[in-house]
């Protein structure tokens, strides 16, 4: 099975992550959009100071994330990259069934750990095996996987909201988003005879430790390490306060907030297809610059909202600065991977996705913990400036990276 768009070329293990990353993000976003039924049924209602105990959630999901993320090269040099990204689906699928029956607040909180222990793997081994699919086009390709993250909450949402506008049960609609996660275990998990042969060797002899220990000694590595962590904090954030934002500052429906969350999405994927489809390898820092700078202003945007300005009263304008914020986040993750490993290519690819993705996980449930407290404390619309605030770090950063590798020679 192939697919062909332009001159990319795509099989079944390219299908099997485009799956991967839409259960993800289901998984991921669907506790976000019920957050508002969820928190009253387990009582910690978000109104009544209970935004900091929903942000929480992401922080018991990033440790298990991190842990396991730790030992992804291990785990991939032991099974190969194929079966652990299967493995990891089940215990998606497993945790988020368990978090659509939890009793109380502390079971949630332990049933997101145990989907922690299977997005830590996607988070950690997806970019990798993309990049051994396609290494001679990587930042391409995975843009162009990544923007089925976009995919995945735009279905979730949408048929979240509309399931909670009809009356079902927040634990009806948790439950449904792990049956995502099937598809792509099938295809990474079934039998086949086209399995690449790169996906199917067990390497006896690990050098994990040595490939870190190179990668942590290198002062321009930790550039994109930082950078990654506000990256992810500033989109994540977002995302997971979007439906609970507008659904408590502007009395949305849960439908007009998964409508929100899917405007954010859509430019996400436009943002990342694009990108991967027309943007070259060598542009890759100078998208990501561009795109910070313009998300900054973007994101300053939500403070003008029903301000004096016509145009920032109508409601209109809230789903055009969702879609907006979408469209510049949507490069910086993908790319920024893409760009320090080709930046600094006698480094092992695969250690440098992983280390940077143990940046990028505990900075987005840090963030949104974050915010959650800035919420409590000074409202949602004061959360929202930790958006903008991330971007322009973000900025700070790239421009920084790119003027320490003029000096040094090494673009």
């Amino acid at each position: 099975m192939h697919i062909h768009l332009g001159n990319m070329r795509f099989g079944r293990f390219d299908c099997a992550a485009f799956g991967g990353f839409m259960a993800y993000a289901a998984c991921s976003v669907i506790m976000p959009m019920v957050l508002l039924q969820a928190a009253k049924t387990l009582n910690f209602p978000l109104d009544t100071g209970g935004l900091a105990a929903g942000g929480a959630l992401e922080i018991g999901r990033s440790l298990l994330m991190l842990a396991i993320m730790l030992s992804c090269g291990l785990l991939a040099e032991r099974w190969s990259m194929r079966v652990v990204l299967g493995c990891s689906l089940i215990f998606l699928l497993v945790g988020i069934f368990l978090a659509a029956c939890a009793p109380a607040y502390w079971f949630l909180f332990l049933s997101l750990m145990l989907c922690g222990l299977g997005e830590g793997v996607i988070e950690g081994l997806m970019t990798p095996f993309v990049e051994k699919l396609h290494p001679a086009e990587s930042g391409r390709y995975m843009n162009f996987t990544h923007s089925f993250w976009s995919v995945g909450i735009v279905v979730a949402v949408l048929v979240a909201g509309a399931l909670l506008q009809a009356g079902c049960s927040w634990r009806l609609v948790v439950g449904l988003a792990g049956l995502m996660c099937i598809p792509p275990l099938w295809l990474f998990l079934g039998r086949s005879t086209n399995i690449p042969a790169i996906e199917n060797v067990r390497r006896k002899n690990s050098n994990v430790w040595p490939h870190t220990v190179a990668i942590l000694k290198t002062p321009r590595f930790w550039l994109f390490f930082a950078a990654i962590a506000v990256a992810g904090g500033g989109e994540y954030g977002l995302t997971f306060w979007t439906a609970s934002y507008v659904q408590l500052e502007f009395q949305f429906s849960a439908w007009a907030a998964g409508l929100a969350i899917s405007a954010f999405s859509l430019g996400m994927f436009l943002g990342r297809t694009s990108s991967g489809l027309l943007v070259k390898q060598e542009h890759l820092r100078r998208l990501i610059l561009v795109m910070s700078v313009c998300g900054v202003l973007v994101c300053s945007g939500f403070q003008l909202l029903g301000g004096s300005l016509p145009l920032f009263r109508w409601q209109g304008t809230l789903f055009v600065l969702l879609f907006l914020a979408g469209l510049c986040s949507a490069p910086f993750w993908p790319s920024l991977q893409s760009c320090c490993a080709s930046t600094l290519p006698h480094l092992d690819a695969t250690m440098i996705f992983v280390l940077l993705s143990c940046s990028g996980v505990p900075a987005c449930a840090l963030f949104t913990w974050l915010m959650g407290a800035i919420g409590d404390r000074w409202g949602m619309n004061a959360a929202l400036l930790t958006v903008p605030a991330c971007y322009l770090t973000l900025a700070l950063l790239v421009a920084v990276e790119w003027l320490t590798g003029q000096k040094t020679g090494k673009p």
